[in-house]
């Protein structure tokens, strides 16, 4: 299990997909998987040496995305993010998407801290 409170995972919202997997390809020499998301979107796992280091997906496939400029979205990993979701408001932020699961993945939530930065709070699946 991560730990607590630690950086966990990255990916790029983008309405140009290819043209991003073709560049980070390049430019880092990252190899790409494909992975079926349970909605149908299509999700890539960017990869060096066999391990996942990110991932990439489409604006079109999250909720309005349509008016989302490409962007790197960080995931905090929290030992259970339904406890941190309740302290935000209190703290000066706000809950942008409140809890919701990835089948798989595991449980996460987006919030806003008080200067204006959003960040994704999660708690990853066990491995199996």
């Amino acid at each position: 299990m991560p730990d607590n409170a630690t950086f966990y995972w990255n990916e790029l919202i983008t309405e140009e997909v290819d043209e991003a997997k073709k560049f980070y390809t390049t430019v880092l020499g990252w190899t790409l998987q494909e992975m079926p998301m349970p909605s149908g979107a299509k999700y890539t796992l960017a990869m060096m040496g066999g391990k996942p280091v990110g991932g990439i997906m489409s604006s079109a496939d999250i909720e309005g995305g349509d008016d989302v400029p490409s962007h790197w979205m960080s995931y905090i990993h929290v030992a259970d993010v339904d406890a941190v979701v309740a302290k935000v408001a209190a703290a000066g932020g706000e809950v942008c998407k409140p809890c919701f699961d990835v089948p798989g993945v595991g449980r996460i939530a987006m919030i806003e801290d008080p200067t204006g930065a959003m960040i994704g709070i999660m708690t990853a699946k066990p491995a199996p």
